[in-house]
């Protein structure tokens, strides 16, 4: 009889652990052990526990290959979330580690591989064949592409996120349901009697601040002293909560008619670049130009109107359509081509965390024909497709990788640009970490290509998840190493920095509702001369709708309570040394960023922090 020491690792968050039976099976090359009941005397399986079995086999295994694990209900139904199990065998000896970091729901039965990450190619064994094969059956069979809207990336289907709704990993804080955290989200701010006041317009600009008191931040608080100001209106498109749109204009459009002469007391000695707004696109009488030189009120609802656009554009197309779905079309490759032993798998995991989860709730919940968004942001509904489509036209691969983004937009060389100095060194920090583990699996770029599931997941990313995107330009194969660490740095980033950047910020940019209203209640105006304080006011989002902005962009930009930063694997899905060192490296540059930024911004009156790495989560969680 041979008899294995065997340690089962529960996970540390609330509900986590389980009173259901748990059964175990090792699986090894020369045959199966005992199916053994774990059960020590006293609890075993509480949250964050180290539980040590033997489980005895009558013959020696030799090499353990897998690691069933069965879950049988008890008396209710209990989920459990495993981490990890190991196995030393008889005599002692080397443990292997098995990753799991999965819940286990229902009457279920999951087998583990050993964690040292292996290509298709470094497998020769027929029952590890067999069981990465089975595994990418199974998951294919659950996660299956569906078109959300025509034009935009397709995404999982109904019946997956159905089951995704189901994820307990959500109950603690309430996260699967957003009108609950919404009305949490009043409480908190002390909103909820103000709330109710459909329709009731503000009195004057002041009287915005009586739902600012309870909770502010220094960037609020500068935008509501500084608001009106023009150059705080130029700097909020460098460093505001939609970074990315400033570009280089060479051209004036043919639907805008403004003379130098018309702006020239605004400009700088000796330079001819206008600086204007403009609300309607069909020039003529009813769509003004307008000026600073304008009457006060009228250049300063015409800047309101233009942070309004902003707010549909960062939050709709910037934040959603850039970050959120874009990084779901990952999501789903990764785990339908792609096994958990796969290095690329593993490297990417951490990076998807949540985000399936997430965007099912936003798509049902937020962007719904009776969601939130509909309820109190202006392109709700139709309008919201119509936006997405038309950013989708234009969306291209290269401006998703910063580099090439700033190039295009003609803003590499902009001054005070804190988004793009802080963005690149982030860049190149996940490049260098990207590069580092992808060379440990792949030595020749005849390795890339000749790893049939890499480039199955290739295939599925660019055939299914961006085939409705006309101008995306991914290529369907791999053909070495650098569109490798390429691709994988474009999910990373976008997953972590890019979403941080339009996410981390909202509270700030928003919670003085003046500064970046989320709807509008008339139309812009077609007469200068003819703009009121009234006006301004009854156009303004009502008592209403300023609490549920303030309520939305709280909840949506706040740190989240199990937030996990860049470059933090709590869940080490690389059990090899090698892979570790290059993880530890990458946190040494990173830490040397967080130093960096954090010198540069002292002193300054408005700093940028957003960027921090330790701000910045590893993945799209909300």
């Amino acid at each position: 009889m041979e008899e294995y020491n065997v340690t089962v690792a529960t996970g540390t968050s609330e509900y986590s652990g389980t009173n259901n039976y748990i059964y175990i099976t090792l699986v090894g090359e020369k045959g199966d052990s005992e199916k053994t009941t774990l059960d020590n005397p006293g609890l075993d399986f509480c949250r964050g526990a180290v539980d040590e079995y033997k489980v005895c086999s009558p013959a020696p295994l030799g090499r353990v290959l897998l690691v069933r694990l069965e879950k049988q209900r008890y008396w209710v139904e209990d989920n459990w979330f495993c981490l990890y199990v190991t196995v030393a065998p008889p005599g002692g000896g080397t443990a292997l580690t098995f990753p799991c970091y999965r819940w286990l729901i229902g009457n279920v039965k999951v087998e583990l591989r050993e964690g040292t990450a292996m290509r298709l190619s470094d497998d020769t064994s027929t029952q590890l064949l067999a069981h990465r094969k089975a595994e990418l059956q199974e998951r294919q069979a659950v996660y299956r592409w569906v078109a959300w809207a025509p034009g935009i990336p397709k995404c999982i289907d109904a019946k997956t996120e159905a089951d995704l709704h189901q994820d307990v990993r959500f109950d603690n804080e309430k996260r699967s349901d957003f009108e609950g955290s919404l009305q949490y989200a009043l409480l908190e701010l002390s909103l909820k009697k103000l709330a109710i006041r459909f329709g009731k317009s503000w009195d004057n600009l002041d009287d915005f601040k009586r739902c600012f008191w309870k909770l502010r931040s220094p960037i609020s608080e500068y935008c509501m002293e500084h608001w009106k100001e023009d150059s705080f209106f130029g700097y909020q498109c460098l460093n505001g909560s939609n970074p990315r749109m400033i570009q280089c204009c060479k051209k004036l459009p043919g639907n805008f008619p403004v003379s130098g002469d018309m702006v020239q007391g605004s400009l700088a000695p000796r330079t001819t670049l206008e600086k204007e707004l403009k609300l309607g696109q069909t020039p003529g009488l009813d769509t003004p130009i307008f000026l600073p030189k304008n009457p006060p009120l009228a250049w300063l609802l015409a800047k309101i109107w233009v942070r309004h656009s902003e707010f549909q554009v960062f939050q709709l197309l910037s934040h959603l359509l850039r970050t959120h779905l874009v990084v779901e079309v990952f999501c789903v490759s990764t785990l339908r081509q792609l096994p958990a032993v796969h290095p690329v798998y593993k490297l990417l995991a951490p990076h998807l965390r949540y985000t399936l989860e997430i965007n099912c709730r936003g798509r049902t919940q937020l962007l719904s024909a009776d969601g939130i968004f509909k309820r109190v942001v202006s392109t709700g509904g139709e309008g919201l497709l119509i936006l997405a489509q038309n950013e989708y036209k234009v969306l291209t691969y290269r401006s998703l990788q910063p580099y090439q983004d700033f190039q295009q937009r003609g803003a590499s060389k902009l001054r005070n640009y804190f988004y793009r100095e802080y963005s690149l060194m982030l860049w190149d920090a996940i490049h260098s970490f990207v590069s580092g583990m992808v060379s440990l699996y792949y030595h020749y770029d005849s390795d890339v290509v000749e790893d049939t599931e890499l480039q199955a997941w290739i295939k599925d990313i660019a055939e299914e998840g961006f085939v409705d995107v006309p101008r995306f330009g991914l290529a369907r194969e791999l053909h070495n190493k650098t569109e490798l660490i390429t691709l994988l740095s474009v999910a990373i980033f976008t997953s972590s920095v890019q979403h941080a950047a339009t996410n981390n910020g909202q509270f700030d940019w928003c919670a003085w509702v003046p500064n970046t209203p989320c709807t509008m209640r008339h139309p812009p105006p077609t007469d200068k001369d003819a703009v009121t304080m009234e006006m301004i006011m009854d156009t303004l989002p009502d008592v209403s709708q300023t609490c549920l902005e303030m309520a939305i962009t709280w909840h949506l930009g706040r740190p989240q309570p199990d937030a996990i930063p860049l470059g933090q694997y709590r869940e080490q899905y690389f059990t090899e040394s090698q892979a570790q060192e290059v993880i530890g490296k990458f946190r040494q540059e990173l830490k040397e960023i967080e130093e960096h930024i954090l010198t540069q911004n002292e002193g300054l009156e408005l700093p940028y922090l957003f960027l921090l790495p330790s701000r910045i989560e590893n993945s799209i969680t909300i």
